[in-house]
């Protein structure tokens, strides 16, 4: 990560206690979160150039998480992506690392694969990460 890069995590989920406690696990490891409820409320507050990564549940109400990966592509925001979700099968999997995921992780997250993910999302190397 560049010494300009922020350290700023976007978070969607509409789970507010899922939202609401990975914004505090992330808090506690020294991350600025910004966390929305929803596609639309991230589109509206996402900060241009502003953001190290972006933590999306895969099932969103609306617009799904993989719908948000080419709506990010269109408008050339660019944000590493780590998937989470409490359902999940391989199709899908392969799909969002297909759209470019560099996480796929399944809920309850795990604390130190989510900051490895993290990490290796910030720093834009490494294998893609999964959880089953």
């Amino acid at each position: 990560m560049s010494e300009n890069a922020s350290n700023t995590i976007y978070l969607v989920d509409d789970d507010d206690a899922v939202r609401d406690s990975l914004k505090l696990l992330l808090e506690s490891h020294g991350m600025e979160v910004r966390d929305f409820d929803g596609v639309a409320a991230f589109l509206q507050g996402y900060e241009k150039g502003k953001g190290a990564c972006l933590i999306l549940d895969l099932h969103l109400p609306i617009v799904g998480g993989l719908d948000l990966i080419k709506i990010i592509e269109h408008q050339k925001i660019a944000l590493p992506v780590i998937f989470i979700t409490g359902r999940t099968d391989a199709e899908v999997r392969a799909r969002a690392f297909e759209a470019g995921a560099k996480a796929f992780l399944e809920k309850p997250v795990d604390e130190v694969v989510l900051m490895n993910a993290i990490r290796a999302a910030m720093q834009g190397g490494g294998e893609p990460a999964t959880t089953q």
